[in-house]
């Protein structure tokens, strides 16, 4: 069990995203950590608990509109920092060790299939820094990705074995996040009179920064952009969904 909180706002929402993990983090203890986009991708990580992780966020001056966020509790890799999400992919052709790729990702959920999905990646020349499943889902979003996120994360679920909550952020695209989910739970956040949009394991996450909650019902995918989201099935059908008060 792991948490995870994701933002599209026209403000900073790195204050809103560990405030989120803090009340997250019951969810896991093992390690915790932030990404933004920054104009590229940005992260702190961390095996302390988020209370660390806040002040490490601020000496580093992660800031950013667009944000995704997670606690964990070890299922794939010990508890390290490169165990630690989000992560970012590495595809072929980039220098690992010198800058991120341009997709990070954060999971709450187990890909039963990973290993396979990780031998097929390897062999098209994605590098692995972790030891976790989670990487594996990376990759394959940005083996799918042609400058749509929506599109890239809808080629990639199917190949999935197992359950997932996940909330995807591309450098290419700075406003926006793409969720899904399939056996974890999610739900949707509509804040600042539907300027900046949300999805958290738990709509406890969200507590003070919305009072309209979607709830993602098995298979749904949803789309955040600034000022407007979009909720499919999982035939990519799309659905009208009822905003409710918390």
């Amino acid at each position: 069990m792991c948490g995870i909180v994701a933002a599209v706002s026209n403000r900073n929402i790195v204050d809103v995203l560990v405030q989120g993990l803090q009340r997250l983090e019951y969810r896991g203890y093992d390690s915790c950590g932030v990404a933004v986009h920054d104009g590229g991708l940005k992260r702190a990580r961390s095996t302390a608990r988020v209370a660390e992780l806040a002040s490490q966020v601020q000496q580093d001056h992660i800031q950013g509109q667009t944000g995704i966020a997670h606690t964990r509790w070890a299922t794939h890799g010990v508890p390290a920092v490169h165990n630690a999400h989000p992560h970012f992919s590495h595809g072929p052709g980039t220098n690992a060790s010198e800058k991120p790729g341009r997709i990070a990702l954060v999971h709450n959920g187990i890909i039963e299939n990973h290993e396979e999905l990780r031998q097929s990646l390897s062999a098209k020349g994605y590098v692995f820094l972790s030891q976790t499943d989670t990487e594996v889902i990376t990759h394959l979003v940005d083996s799918h990705y042609n400058g749509d996120l929506f599109e890239a994360v809808k080629a990639t679920l199917p190949q999935l074995h197992g359950a997932y909550a996940i909330a995807v952020f591309a450098r290419d695209e700075p406003n926006r996040v793409v969720g899904a989910r399939a056996g974890s739970p999610m739900v949707l956040g509509v804040g600042n009179g539907g300027q900046e949009h949300f999805v958290a394991s738990d709509a406890m996450a969200l507590a003070g920064v919305t009072d309209q909650i979607v709830y993602l019902e098995e298979g749904d995918m949803v789309d955040l952009q600034l000022g407007k989201y979009w909720v499919f099935d999982k035939n990519a059908k799309a659905l009208s969904k009822t905003e409710r008060p918390v």
